[in-house]
């Protein structure tokens, strides 16, 4: 295994709702390594979402120790926390969280606010993200203008823009029609394959988890299997 990007052991989390103790994860063992492309299945409260929360610093284990990058972000203050992520960790959302009142372009260059970039610079870097992504066209375009797929590209691009070392994706392709699911598959195949982008991805679609190369199954809150997968074309 090539160095470990992702290291957690005997990872634990629970939540109390009112009297109740609810085991999200329990005690699990996970090694993600370098230019991997991990995909995560399970069914709905499986503990899916919450490890890759986990892993981007959203939250906190109440167990067991996890390490991203040599770090363990459990121990970060806030501060810390934010500069860590936004240098590290770029995150896909399934519902795109692209802001309504900015065009793709200013979306994409969001993380880049945190940064002490000038901003000619930021444009550039914004500009590289969304040819990247094939949307260079449609940079000056509002959310409400784009596609579903569109959308989604612009999520992409507004990750990698900082070019992270880790993507992080919650079912990506859960809000997209069959095609645009293909584009965007097809996308995150080609940062891991051509730019050694590291990319964990939850999914509870069996056709996007084919373009993993590696998946790992959930169940209340265990891994229950792990296979191998030929990458899709």
């Amino acid at each position: 295994m090539s160095t470990a990007i992702v290291e957690a052991n005997q990872l634990h989390k629970e939540f109390v709702r009112g009297q109740t103790s609810v085991v999200a994860l329990d005690s699990v063992d996970l090694i993600v390594g370098r230019g991997e492309f991990l995909a995560l299945m399970g069914p709905s409260g499986s503990g899916k979402s919450t490890l890759l929360h986990l892993i981007a610093g959203m939250d906190k284990p109440t167990g067991g120790n996890l390490f991203v990058l040599g770090e363990e972000p459990a121990t970060m203050s806030e501060r810390e926390l934010a500069r860590w992520r936004n240098n590290h960790i770029g995150f896909v959302f399934q519902s795109f969280n692209l802001i309504p009142v900015l065009t793709a372009q200013e979306n994409v260059e969001l993380p880049l606010k945190l940064t002490s970039l000038s901003r000619a610079r930021r444009k550039e870097m914004g500009e590289t993200a969304l040819k990247l992504v094939g949307l260079d066209d449609r940079r000056d375009h509002f959310p409400r203008q784009l596609s579903g797929g569109q959308e989604q590209r612009t999520a992409i691009a507004r990750a990698i823009v900082t070019d992270p070392d880790v993507i992080l994706a919650d079912e990506p392709t859960g809000n997209l029609d069959a095609t645009s699911a293909k584009d965007v598959l097809s996308l995150l195949q080609r940062l891991n394959r051509d730019f050694g982008k590291t990319i964990i991805m939850v999914t509870h679609d069996p056709h996007s988890a084919a373009a993993a190369s590696r998946i790992i199954h959930l169940d209340k809150g265990k891994f229950v299997e792990a296979e191998a997968v030929a990458t899709v074309a």
